[in-house]
């Protein structure tokens, strides 16, 4: 996720992130299963999965302050 999609993430409201969210865990999910299985050889995407997932989480975080 570049940087201007992060600030542009800190300008969303609450509702629309858990949602962001709930996709990327569900893609999470899809990539480890299709690796477990063979079909994806990218390793790297799942990496930036969890990264997009970890800043989400932060911004959800700053936003319950």
């Amino acid at each position: 996720m570049k940087k201007k999609e992060f600030k542009e993430m800190r300008q969303k409201q609450t509702t629309e992130l858990g949602r962001e969210l709930d996709l990327l865990r569900v893609r999470l999910n899809d990539l480890k299963f299709d690796f477990s299985s063979g079909k994806v050889k990218n390793i790297r995407e799942a990496q930036g999965v969890k990264k997009s997932i970890a800043q989400l989480l932060t911004v959800i975080k700053e936003k319950q302050k």
